[in-house]
Parts: structure tokens; sequence; C-alpha cells
């Protein structure tokens, strides 16, 4: 999550705010990262703030832009934020809150507390900018962040991200990752979440994979069907050898069926309302595992590979809609 105070700013698996408003929200290419920063809403007193900043010297380089508004108050005392604006699960969070001033009429310092406990103590905010950061803060509920002067300055606040620290209990397997990736290529439109690791974290894995559990992750289901997708059946879905089922149905992917025969653990492949041509792999009917073949409505020629036309137990569909010989 991410805030820009007065804009808090940032969101990809977090929070991001800029405390104040922005007429477009900051994302990649202003921030290399690609967060989302969206604007604070609250009570505080939204001001103006320092525009030449730079990213370079801040490790997790946030957008300069952040700081071109901050929040502060206009009243004696601390400044108290409800930030995010959302009931967080009980977990371990990465919380960074980020600070210029080019007031240059006293010094400004504060104390930050997060839930009454201290965050950081003593911070004297600086006109090149910096930045505070947790990488491992435990909250729950509503978060409330409380910034105390210690000068005659009231607190001020350019931004915030918090970011839920999920541990990932294990990596897909590389060469599953790579052929994905290859697949991906072969897409002319693939989905678009297709980044990062395909199966991790649980519960955001990639749309139409399913993943197996333990360890040591394999990618057991690929199915793409009736995505609307475009572009051709690549050679390296032969490198996802733990596939159970496989599904580019109902699209329009063109060109010829790849070989598949190293699918060993194959049960289930339907390829049906494409517009894919040449003709049928004869190494499919050497999956011995595979029990449903689905090819109607394409444009599929050639002769139909004994091993397959009398493979026992086998459901074969492949008309209408080609020109088998």
């Amino acid at each position: 999550m991410c805030a820009r105070l007065a804009d808090f700013v940032c969101q990809t698996g977090g929070v991001h705010n800029k405390l104040v408003s922005y007429t477009v929200l900051p994302r990649y290419p202003d921030d290399r990262f690609n967060r989302y920063w969206q604007p604070f809403i609250g009570d505080a007193r939204a001001t103006s703030g320092t525009k030449d900043i730079s990213a370079a010297g801040f490790w997790n380089l946030p957008p300069t832009n952040v700081f071109s508004t901050a929040l502060t108050t206009e009243q004696d005392g601390p400044m108290e934020l409800q930030w995010p604006p959302l009931f967080l699960p009980d977990s371990s969070y990465y919380i960074a809150l980020y600070f210029a001033d080019q007031s240059f009429q006293a010094t400004r310092a504060l104390d930050i507390f997060i839930n009454d406990y201290s965050f950081y103590d003593n911070l004297k905010v600086t006109s090149s900018g910096l930045a505070v950061f947790a990488t491992q803060w435990n909250l729950s509920g509503l978060t409330k962040i409380t910034l105390s002067p210690l000068s005659s300055m009231p607190p001020i606040i350019n931004a915030g991200e918090i970011f839920g620290v999920i541990p990932l209990g294990g990596i897909t397997l590389t060469r599953d990752v790579i052929a994905l990736d290859r697949i991906k290529k072969s897409i002319q439109n693939p989905p678009v979440d297709w980044n990062g690791d395909p199966c991790l974290p649980h519960g955001y894995t990639w749309s139409g994979i399913t993943c197996s559990g333990g360890s040591r992750i394999r990618v057991i289901s690929l199915n793409l069907s009736g995505m609307g997708l475009l572009g051709s059946l690549s050679p390296n879905i032969a490198n996802l050898t733990a596939l159970t089922a496989l599904s580019f149905a109902n699209n329009n992917f063109s060109g010829p069926i790849p070989e598949l025969g190293r699918l060993q653990m194959l049960e289930k492949l339907h390829l049906q309302n494409n517009q894919l041509t040449g003709g049928i792999p004869q190494s499919l009917g050497n999956i011995k595992s595979l029990h449903e073949l689905f090819l109607e409505n394409n444009n599929l020629i050639g002769k139909i590979p004994t091993n397959l036309s009398g493979k026992s137990g086998l459901t074969l569909r492949l008309l209408p809609g080609n020109n088998f010989s």
C-alpha cells in the first residue's frame, strides 16, 4: 500500500497513498516498480511540498512527485492519521514513510508512533527528503500513525507505503517458469496477470494455471479456454512435464499442434474450436494416460494416427471442422 501524505500513494500487494489528490496518479515509468499511488482520504491539511527531490537517494526509488505535496496541521500538538483506510489481517508488514521540508523557517523534528508504539524517535526532516521504514512490523485491524512535534514547526509527511509480507513456502520449478514465459511470448494477447512466479504466493496463481503443493511446486494444469487468445501453440508446452490437463479450446490459435509426447502424465488435451492446421502428431498416441483428446472445428488434415484411433479408453473428438483422409 502506498500513500503520498497530502496524497498517500502506492499499491501492489500493499497500499500506497499520496496525501493530497493527484490529477494523474503516479505509475510506471514515473515509478519504475509500477506501484499505484492513491490519494489519502482524511482530515489533515494539504500543503505544497518539495519538487526537487532525487529518487536516486532512496533505495526503494519512490516517484519524485510524491514529494510535491504534503500533509500537515495548523494546530499545536500531534497529528494523527488513520492509514491505511482498511482493516488489516494480523500479519507482518513492510512500512515506509516519506518526509521532506523546504520551509527553511526552523528545524522540523518529530517522533513517529504507529498504534502508540514508537516507530522512530527525533526525526529531523530535511529539504533533500528522507524515508523511515521497517521491513517487518506487526499490524492488525485499523492502523493509527501519530506524528508528535519536537520543535516549533508542526509535523509534516509526504507519502507512505505498506505491503503485506507473504511467506512463499516454496518456489515453482525453474523449468516450468521458463516454459510458461516462452509460452507467453507465443500468445499475442496473454492474460494480464502473467507476471512473476506463476504459482506463488498461494491464492495468486496466474490465470488458467493450477499448481501442485509441497516444496517442489509444479504446474499441473493449464486451462486457457475461451479467453479470446491469439497466437500459436509453443513447442515449450512439452516442457511442462507435470501437466495432467491442457486446454487452449475456444480461442483463435493458429499453426500446427506441437509435439507433446513428453507429457506422459497428460490425461486431457482440449484444442477444439481454434484455427489449427497441419496433422495430428503421432506422439500423442504414445501418452498412456491420455483419455480425452478434443480437436474438432480446426483446419487439421492428413491421416489419423492408428495409435490414437485404436487407443483403448480414449474419448476422441475429431469432427466436424477438419479434413482427415
